[in-house]
């Protein structure tokens, strides 16, 4: 996160950011984070630190999740390693 002052730029360290992968449904994301739009406006997240987002396409609140996945999305999540970053 970078903050203006004065015209040049500080560096804030920001705690960190959990982000879940659940079975079946939603990523759960859990810390200190901000949801922007593609024009780059803020979700209004009330204070929360915890918001799960939709990943099924079904949830009438996207980006947010509803629970609508139950029943209707599979994926079991299981972390692998990506390949070795293009330069």
């Amino acid at each position: 996160m970078y903050l203006a002052c004065s015209n040049k730029y500080h560096h804030k360290e920001m705690s960190k950011t959990k982000i879940t992968i659940n079975n079946n449904g939603s990523v759960k994301d859990d810390g200190d984070f901000e949801i922007v739009d593609v024009n780059g406006n803020a979700y209004g997240l009330q204070g929360r630190t915890i918001v799960s987002l939709c990943r099924c396409s079904r949830s009438a609140n996207k980006p947010f999740c509803d629970g609508s996945h139950k029943g209707h999305f599979e994926h079991e999540a299981i972390a692998f390693d990506l390949p070795p970053k293009k330069v």
